[in-house]
């Protein structure tokens, strides 16, 4: 349905969310079988479909210009044939996970008979907001399916024809199936204030899930009206303990920073002990400086690294989103603490260390969502977790934190057995 079909933005907004609704109920009883086999037809479909996928995706190639797209943002949008074809394996890697619903969470039984059985359940209906790539479409269609939610996907705009072409094989599939084909639908309207009208609808909506910039997520979480499932940034530490293997830390920090730096879980801030800080800081601005990564830091930090400027106060909270790092000198563990959870984003940090007492006073100290012991900051993502494809990363603190797979997309219910009894 489009918006020239429906008499305002609000009535197509409602009639969205209540076909959603309705395929939500008809989703949470569905088998496994039946979830699997859409799934694994709609990877065939994408693949004999690709040269479809790729004429139609030109369009947004074409009009990217206009969008004032960056050059790393348009090879983002371009759907190659190793793209289409890695799409096609994520939704066959979904399938072969274990369905989540249904699944008995516990179980016991009360002295006066009674069996109390706690089972998860979807939530319902996801109001999913993302940025303009489209294979998040058919990923995040198929985490919400897959653990029985109807989704309502709301892309960018400059991803419109390719998603809109994706969610269009996904939905034929679904009809050859027997999957209600309203469990996946594409807001076809590219009005700002279409997000309004969906935050409001919490009799119908179950969560929202905003993945974008940090504007957007304040501006979901101030009007939504259901829960939401967010992280507003990612302002990652990588800690150097004072035993830290400085090889290893150098490793470490690079990958971290540099493996890909416009990302949520890329390091953005680098603390060192002050035992090791001499010997450390030259090699790892040598290091970085091989990636032209510019060095802001403390005082100590500018006298061991001539090419560092001044850091600001700013900078400890900064999520650079590229070439940066803020780098700080500090006394001791409790200080590399004290400073993570001040200034960080509560996304995820990192230790390196070869002490055992100092990274388990880290990993319990430090209130973040991963927390990372001689291993990179960039490993806290769901396919690199085991959890198959994630639909966003949670800093909350309610039942969704870190990647957040199949399982975070559920909540549950108790089911009681009982042979006649009545309270007393």
């Amino acid at each position: 349905m489009t918006t020239a079909e429906t008499p305002s933005l609000e009535s197509y907004c409602l009639d969205v969310a209540q076909r959603a609704h309705r395929a939500s109920r008809q989703l949470s009883t569905l088998s496994t079988e039946i979830k699997n086999r859409w799934l694994l037809q709609s990877a065939d479909a994408l693949l004999q479909h690709e040269a479809e996928l790729q004429k139609t995706n030109t369009l947004d190639l074409q009009a990217a210009p206009g969008f004032g797209l960056t050059d790393a943002e348009v090879d983002r949008l371009r759907l190659t044939s190793d793209r289409i074809a890695a799409i096609a394996k994520g939704l066959r890697e979904i399938a072969a996970l274990p369905d989540p619903i249904g699944q008995v969470i516990e179980g016991f039984r009360r002295p006066n008979g009674l069996q109390i059985i706690k089972r998860r359940v979807p939530l319902g209906v996801v109001f999913f907001i993302y940025e303009s790539r489209p294979n998040v479409t058919a990923d995040a269609a198929a985490i919400c399916v897959k653990s029985g939610n109807a989704v309502i996907l709301r892309g960018g705009k400059e991803a419109a024809h390719s998603s809109a072409a994706i969610v269009e094989i996904l939905n034929k599939t679904a009809a050859e199936v027997g999957l209600p084909t309203d469990a996946v639908q594409l807001v076809s309207t590219a009005d700002r204030d279409a997000v309004g009208h969906f935050l409001g609808m919490h009799e119908l909506i179950d969560v929202t899930i905003p993945r974008g910039g940090e504007s957007l997520i304040r501006r979901v979480a101030s009007e939504a009206t259901m829960p939401v499932i967010k992280h507003y940034d990612g302002n990652c530490h990588v800690y150097v303990d004072r035993d830290a293997n400085l090889d290893q830390a150098v490793e470490i920090t690079v990958n971290s920073k540099c493996h890909r730096m416009g990302v949520c879980n890329a390091c953005e801030s680098l603390l060192v002990h002050r035992d090791v800080a001499e010997a450390f800081l030259p090699q790892i601005a040598a290091a970085l400086a091989q990636h032209d990564v510019e060095i802001v830091g403390d005082p100590q930090t500018c006298k061991c690294v001539p090419t560092a400027s001044a850091a600001t106060e700013a900078d400890w909270s900064t999520e650079y989103l590229g070439p940066k790092i803020s780098v700080r000198v500090v006394d001791d563990l409790e200080s590399a603490i004290e400073h993570i959870n001040r200034y960080g984003s509560h996304h995820t940090d990192a230790i390196v260390t070869k002490d055992l007492a100092a990274s388990e006073r880290f990993t319990d100290a430090i209130d973040s969502a991963a927390v990372m012991v001689n291993a990179s900051t960039r490993f806290n993502d769901g396919g690199e977790f085991g959890l198959g494809a994630e639909i966003g990363i949670s800093t909350d603190k309610f039942h969704a934190r870190g990647p957040c797979g199949l399982t975070e997309l559920t909540s549950y219910k108790y089911v009681v057995n009982g042979q006649g009894q009545v309270r007393s």
